[in-house]
């Protein structure tokens, strides 16, 4: 593979080029400035696999050169590398990925020859790159039909106590079995029913199946308490907590069985409003969860308004957190934040056994995410408990 290097320092340039070759890697150009980078890659961008850039350099630094390697349309794997404050460098490491690049590591001078090892390791080319935004959109009449003709299912992604690694409930999440073009993620559609209307049925009929199932469960010998988002749009319909309530009296459910999780992406139309009707549901004991916690406008005020009594740390904190001293100390103070004000912690966005051992130790109460299980169909649950019980007892032996 081809790889570009970018680095004022001389020293340094050379210290990579070897390094590199010694691992293998012969065909490698180096560039003092990011302005001969860039006309590099003006004649033949995909002819480069791999590119390391340092972030602190004359002329242009890193961070422009990000905003170029955009322009170009350069489709390659990017290492950023700099003698700076390691918090930087991780600021820069989100940009670059909020550009849609391909963000392979962010590694601190001096590089060693393990580092590279790794990155090297991590990166792929001959595996091609999906073509960037290609997504399908939705026409506003099809959602309305979707939800019409029942093609709305639910699938559940378990909560497990981390103490005991009992599954204590799920969250619901929504998907549209759309007849052509199979499953469909929410992220393309619950947008389109908040701007056109539909947010509240789409709600309601998610809530619905939810206590239908929970019912199901039940019946079956499982406990769970089952979750489901709602929307701020919703709570603007005075009706929405009696409906609640009817819709877990006809499915038989206890409403402490139910956790409603709120998610402020949006702000509230009419917060006063709003607020009546959060708290006219945690009268009838329904549980309040604040939803990706410290991220849009789920922030502080809301825990001081609105009575939630569970908090779930946001994915974005929670995942590597323990080689992550800045995440780390959010997730720590967000948990310590919820037990003083009585709420249970929920860690969303738990990936791997690292993170599972970071949170417990840190005292958080439940835990979901791909570590514990994607999301699934409601019948694929018994088998996935007896699985998990396994699974479970072994990594904690």
């Amino acid at each position: 593979m081809k790889i570009l290097l970018i680095d004022d320092e001389p020293f340094v340039l050379n210290l990579l080029a070897r390094q590199l070759d010694n691992l293998g890697c012969t065909d490698v150009v180096a560039c003092e400035r990011a302005v001969d980078a860039l006309t590099q890659l003006g004649h033949d961008a995909e002819a480069v696999d791999l590119i390391f850039c340092d972030l602190q350099m004359p002329e242009m630094d890193g961070v422009e050169f990000i905003h170029q390697l955009v322009h170009v349309g350069y489709a390659g794997a990017l290492v950023l590398v700099t003698g700076e404050d390691e918090r930087i460098l991780q600021t820069a490491e989100k940009l670059g990925q909020a550009h849609k690049l391909n963000v392979i590591g962010a590694l601190s001078k001096p590089v060693s020859p393990v580092q590279l090892q790794r990155v090297l390791e991590s990166h792929a080319p001959s595996v091609p790159a999906l073509p960037r935004g290609v997504r399908k959109t939705y026409e506003p009449g099809e959602l309305r039909r979707a939800i019409e003709n029942g093609e709305l299912v639910n699938h559940y992604q378990p909560k497990v106590e981390m103490k005991s690694g009992a599954v204590m409930g799920a969250e619901t999440l929504v998907r549209w079995q759309h007849p052509q073009d199979g499953m469909v993620f929410p992220d393309q559609f619950i947008h389109l029913a908040e701007e056109h209307g539909m947010i509240d049925d789409l709600t309601r009929t998610v809530l619905s199946a939810a206590l239908g199932q929970a019912r199901q469960w039940q019946n079956a010998g499982l406990n769970l308490q089952v979750a489901v988002n709602i929307s701020m749009d919703n709570l603007t319909a005075l009706d929405f907590p009696d409906f609640v309530a009817d819709s877990a009296s006809a499915a038989g459910v206890h409403l402490s069985n139910l956790m409603l999780e709120v998610t402020e992406s949006r702000l509230m139309k009419d917060p006063l409003k709003s607020l009546e009707i959060l708290t006219r549901l945690r009268l009838k004991n329904v549980g309040l969860s604040i939803d990706d916690f410290g991220t849009g406008h789920s922030s502080l005020a809301q825990l001081r308004d609105i009575p939630f009594n569970e908090l779930k740390v946001d994915r974005g904190f929670v995942h590597g957190a323990y080689m992550d001293s800045s995440l780390k100390a959010i997730v720590e103070a967000s948990c310590n934040l919820a037990r003083s004000m009585g709420m249970k912690i929920v860690a969303e966005g738990v990936e791997d056994r690292a993170d599972w051992n970071l949170l417990r130790m840190l005292g958080c109460d439940l835990a979901q995410g791909y570590f514990i299980s994607r999301p699934m169909p409601a019948s694929g649950l018994a088998q996935w408990m007896a699985d998990w019980e396994t699974r479970y007892h072994e990594f904690q032996a």
